[in-house]
């Protein structure tokens, strides 16, 4: 028995009411798949191979203990780690080159799901070799986020209104290399306070306030919902769950 599922109009392909209902049972039997992954097959059985993609803040804090839990829950699943800035993940996600991107978002699409994830506050830091700015803001360089990213696009934009057009900006993406610049004084910094407390304790580096703080760093965990993945969408819901658990031990 056979019967036609497309017909040609215009030069171009249609489905036809047998093929579009064909479609719909199609859905329905992938939305009972799905149903069957979540609710009845064992994650500690789940194999494949899930691509993650990550921000360095989000890298350099809470990511070990979300592949700490990804390896308990799914221990013969395979991981794939990338590190990199919003453009690149956004880009990589859309494109089906990555399951998840845990970065500054939301992204504005359609086909994404956006899961709010703590924020992360940012504060001034100057090397401890300098004196206390006294409320004034240090005549040295400002070392902060890579040049094509959101926050390096607001702290510039405040310190040319603030403080002036004549601000040089050191930007980077590795926020490791900027704290390194601000220990050794070459530098001011507008840094995740998260990733500052070590430095603090060593004493190589110390806040100051110049009146004016950049806005936090506000972060999503971002996938497609179309195809959707019960897999991935828990590790979404893995990454909220750890990332409010740091950020709760933090405060």
């Amino acid at each position: 028995m056979s019967a036609t599922l497309f017909e040609r109009r215009n030069a171009s392909l249609h489905l036809t009411k047998r093929g579009e209902l064909l479609l719909r049972h199609a859905e329905q039997f992938v939305h009972l798949a799905e149903l069957v992954d979540r609710d009845v097959t064992d994650p500690q059985g789940a194999e494949g191979h899930l691509q993650l993609g990550f921000s360095e803040t989000i890298a350099q804090c809470w990511l070990p203990e979300l592949i700490k839990k990804l390896s308990h829950i799914y221990p013969n699943l395979a991981v794939e780690i990338n590190v990199d800035i919003f453009t690149v993940l956004r880009e990589a996600l859309l494109n089906q080159e990555i399951d998840l991107a845990i970065l500054l978002g939301p992204i504005l699409e359609f086909s994404v799901d956006n899961i709010k994830l703590p924020a992360f506050e940012l504060a001034w830091y100057i090397g401890s070799v300098h004196g206390d700015p006294n409320g004034t803001f240090p005549k040295l360089p400002v070392a902060t986020f890579a040049r094509n990213t959101r926050p390096y696009r607001e702290i510039k934009s405040s310190l040319f209104e603030r403080v002036g057009a004549d601000v040089r900006i050191f930007s980077s993406s590795s926020l490791s290399a900027c704290f390194r610049l601000v220990e050794t004084g070459v530098c001011v910094g507008a840094l995740p306070r998260a990733l500052a407390r070590s430095y603090l304790q060593k004493g190589t580096i110390k806040a100051f306030d110049p009146g004016w703080a950049p806005n936090p760093l506000r972060y999503t965990a971002s996938y497609r919902a179309d195809p959707k993945s019960h897999m991935t969408e828990a590790t979404a819901l893995y990454a909220l769950s750890v990332s409010q658990e740091y950020s709760n031990k933090k405060n």
